[in-house]
C-alpha cells in the first residue's frame, strides 16, 4: 500500500503532505496488526490486548491531549484551507520561509538562513500570515525623506531611475513615486516598484535600496539628515 501511496505521488494524483500523512498511518496499522498476531500466537487474547492499549492509550493521551490533539485538529484546519502549500514563500513573524512539508503535528518551513524550522500548526492558526506564494506579481516600496530645499522633479528622477537599473523590477506596471508626508524638516517620497520572482524578493530589495542611494548621492541630493537639521546644528 505504501507503494501504491508513492506512485500516485509520484503521477502527481496526491499531494506531497497527504501523501506523507497517508504513509505514517499505513505504518502504524501495519505495526499494530503484527504486534497484536504476535501476542495473539502467544496466547494473549485480543480482549486483553484491547485492555493493555487502552490503558497505555489513555495515559498517553491524557499527557498530550491539549498540544498534541490540538496541532492535529489544527494541522487537519491547514491541510483542508489550504492558506499555503509546500513550495509556496510566505512571511511569518517577522522574517520569510518557504514551506517544506505540511504534516498533521508540525508544518516544517526553511528560512532564508537555510535554518530548518517546525512550527506547531496549533501556532500557526494564530498568528497572520501572508503568503506571498499565492502572488504573481507584488509591490514593494522604499521611503526617503530629502528636504525641502530639493526640487520635486529633481528626486522623483533620482528614484525612478535608481528603478530602472535593478534587476528583478517589472517596466509593466511601471514604477511611480508619490509624496506620502511633509515632516517637519523634511518631505517624505515613497518610490513603488513591481517585481514577479518572489523568491528573489529580500535580494531585490537589498538591490534598490543601494541603486537609491548612489543615484541619490551622484544627483548630490542628501537623502540622510535634511539640510536645515544641519545648520541648526552648526
Amino acid at each position: 500500500m505504501v507503494r501504491e501511496i508513492k506512485s500516485l505521488r509520484a503521477r502527481e494524483k496526491l499531494e506531497e503532505h497527504l501523501a506523507y500523512t497517508l504513509i505514517r498511518i499505513v505504518k502504524w496499522g501495519s505495526a499494530f496488526v503484527i504486534i497484536s498476531a504476535i501476542l495473539t500466537e502467544w496466547g494473549v487474547t485480543l480482549g486483553v490486548i484491547s485492555g493493555i492499549l487502552a490503558i497505555f492509550g489513555g495515559t498517553i493521551i491524557g499527557f498530550a491531549a491539549i498540544n498534541t490533539i490540538g496541532n492535529a485538529i489544527a494541522g487537519l484546519i491547514v491541510m483542508t484551507s489550504r492558506p499555503f502549500e509546500v513550495g509556496d514563500r510566505i512571511f511569518l513573524n517577522g522574517q520569510f520561509a518557504d514551506i517544506v512539508a505540511i504534516e498533521l503535528i508540525y508544518t516544517k518551513m526553511l528560512t532564508l538562513d537555510n535554518i530548518l524550522v517546525s512550527v506547531p500548526n496549533q501556532e500557526l492558526l494564530k498568528v497572520e500570515i501572508d503568503n506571498y506564494g499565492k502572488k504573481k506579481v507584488i509591490r514593494r516600496h522604499c521611503t526617503v525623506t530629502p528636504g525641502f530645499e530639493y526640487d520635486v522633479q529633481d528626486v522623483e528622477k533620482a528614484l525612478l531611475e535608481a528603478a530602472n537599473k535593478v534587476n528583478g523590477v517589472l517596466k509593466k506596471p511601471k514604477p511611480y513615486v508619490w509624496i506620502t508626508k511633509f515632516q517637519n524638516y523634511a518631505v517624505e517620497y515613497n518610490l513603488y516598484v513591481f517585481i514577479n520572482n518572489i523568491k528573489r524578493l529580500p535580494e531585490i530589495d537589498a538591490e534598490l535600496h543601494k541603486k537609491i542611494l548612489e543615484t541619490c548621492k551622484a544627483r548630490k541630493i542628501d537623502i540622510s539628515t535634511p539640510l536645515l537639521l544641519k545648520q541648526l546644528r552648526q
